[in-house]
């Protein structure tokens, strides 16, 4: 395997070398989302509904503590919102000062929803570059071993081999074969990335919709 790399090397020249270099740098940023989307939990949000039912049923304290032990990223944007809220349930405020509060809330809530959205998707531009300078290197490097190879013929004459032309056709498309073998499987990794993160996108704002449009709690009874 190893001899048959280095042959590859040497056919397709200094092209191939940036191309394997450009596979390595994405190979390494995509198995990193990988794990970021693994670390943050993307894509699992089934206790983040169960919460969000129990707390438009009344149930908000059961709510809040169903999302203790989930540490995926919808979860502590949610949790953090029914605690807010909670604690402006406690406050003595009136109904035009608490509309205010919650709406400020709902704004940090949504700007933090922004930040934490933001985080996963940087470097999947870069992911997104390699799709698209990859198959031009390779094109590119076809380019050059094209115009190698009718210099050759031109200076061999009327002496020229059909069999060197074909030759020096093949390993010149060899740079064109590697450019689309490294575009394809990243241009698969950054579509799969990109959908992950809208499902994330939109159940967030759906569960966030689904606290924030409850309504307020229903005040404590007066103490005798």
């Amino acid at each position: 395997m190893f001899e048959s790399s280095s042959s590859l090397l040497a056919l397709g020249g200094p092209v191939v070398l940036v191309l394997l270099g450009v596979s390595v740098a994405a190979l390494a940023v995509i198995l990193a989302k990988v794990f970021q989307f693994s670390n943050a939990r993307v894509g699992r949000h089934a206790l983040v509904r169960q919460a969000v039912s129990l707390w438009r049923s009344g149930k908000r304290v059961k709510a809040s503590q169903t999302l203790l032990k989930d540490r995926s990223l919808s979860s502590s944007l949610v949790r953090s919102a029914m605690e807010s809220i909670q604690k402006l349930d406690q406050l003595p405020l009136s109904s035009q000062e608490r509309d205010i509060r919650e709406e400020r809330l709902r704004e940090e809530i949504s700007a933090r929803a922004a930040d934490r959205l933001f985080s996963l998707a940087s470097w999947l531009k870069a992911l997104d570059l390699v799709t698209q300078i990859a198959p031009l290197l390779g094109l590119f490097g076809t380019v050059l071993g094209m115009i190698d190879t009718f210099q050759t013929l031109q200076e061999s004459g009327a002496a020229a081999n059909p069999a060197i032309l074909a030759g020096g056709i093949w390993v010149a498309l060899l740079t064109t074969a590697c450019g689309l073998a490294v575009a394809i499987p990243v241009s698969v990794a950054v579509t799969w990335f990109e959908t992950r993160l809208e499902k994330e996108r939109a159940a967030l704002e759906i569960s966030l919709t689904g606290v924030f449009t409850a309504g307020a709690a229903s005040p404590l009874p007066p103490s005798a």
